[in-house]
């Protein structure tokens, strides 16, 4: 199993700004393990080897900037991707279906990706192509990633700091995690296999 623990003491806080930066805002960040990390970070934090404000707050603005990055680059790029037909992406009309499940699912959809892997890389970039609202946008980029980042961090310190021994439990844990993330979207493939209509 890829060890957390010794990556976030190698890493430290610059380190760990840069990923959870990278995998909400830039495509290429879409198979960190945002989840698990910022709730290893935590437990770190109660076991003294970081401050838990100074890591809650700076894994807030990773998150909250890296979005409006990935949402920048979706509204200024994205069109001029999806204007060719067939393209290397996306077919074009993948630009109207965006905008149409924006409009839909928008305010859900900006919260709840933050807790998906992979969804939270691509949401804030199509939701940029679909066109949404900055200002919609801005004010639930902030609350997914204010209960993202802080709350998994403050779940992780409180995590260390009230369970004894609670070194032993942090592997399944972090297992856990994982699994309970990838929930929501194998649910969501098996619900539209199972209403696809025949070919």
């Amino acid at each position: 199993m890829f060890d957390l623990v010794p990556l976030i003491k190698t890493v430290g806080y610059i380190g760990l700004f840069v990923i959870i930066f990278a995998e909400s805002g830039l495509l290429i960040g879409f198979f960190l393990p945002g989840d698990s990390l910022i709730f290893t970070a935590g437990f770190l934090a109660s076991q003294g080897y970081l401050e838990v404000i100074p890591l809650a707050l700076l894994l807030f603005i990773a998150a909250v900037t890296g979005d409006a990055v990935g949402y920048s680059f979706g509204k200024k790029f994205g069109p001029k991707i999806f204007s060719k037909p067939k393209s290397l992406f996306f077919d074009p009309d993948y630009v109207d279906k965006t905008t149409g499940f924006f409009e839909k699912h928008g305010v859900k959809t900006i919260v709840l990706a933050r807790f998906m892997p992979v969804v939270r890389t691509f949401a804030p970039v199509m939701a940029g192509v679909g066109g949404m609202k900055y200002r919609t946008f801005a004010m639930f980029n902030f609350i997914g990633g204010f209960l993202w980042s802080v709350g998994l961090t403050l779940a992780g310190y409180f995590f260390g700091q009230s369970v004894p021994n609670a070194d032993k439990y942090i592997i399944p844990i972090v297992l856990g995690i994982i699994v309970l993330s990838l929930i929501p979207a194998v649910w969501q493939y098996i619900k539209h296999k199972r209403f696809e209509p025949p070919v």
